[in-house]
């Protein structure tokens, strides 16, 4: 009897008694698992980026794309995952303060669209 975990978890992904035909789908079944892992972590990730942009729209004012240029340079800037990055946004309208690091890094790329705006 075999038991699969995903490096996440503690519980069994898989309680099986494995021949040795069922170690492909076995191996199948845990990658289409942490596949799915990976679609739920982007999908919830995804609404918190796009209410980042949509802060950004408001604020800088800019278009939809040039908001997701501002996000992905303050991302690429601070070496901090675009998510991460909406979070801390999306967290200030909770009176929660902007991490120094992404507010300095999001006044430069603001500054720079700007900048490229007037030529």
């Amino acid at each position: 009897m075999h038991q699969l975990t995903t490096p996440r978890e503690d519980r069994p992904l898989l309680t099986v008694v494995a021949s040795s035909g069922d170690a492909a789908l076995l191996a199948e079944i845990v990658e289409l698992r942490a596949k799915n892992d990976q679609l739920e972590q982007a999908m919830a990730s995804r609404a918190v980026i796009d209410m980042a942009r949509g802060m950004m729209m408001a604020l800088t004012p800019c278009s939809s794309k040039r908001a997701w240029d501002l996000l992905v340079d303050v991302s690429q800037h601070c070496n901090v995952k675009l998510r991460d990055v909406a979070a801390a946004l999306v967290t200030t309208t909770q009176d929660e303060p902007l991490p120094e690091q992404i507010q300095r890094e999001l006044l430069r790329a603001r500054r720079r669209l700007h900048a490229t705006d007037r030529r």
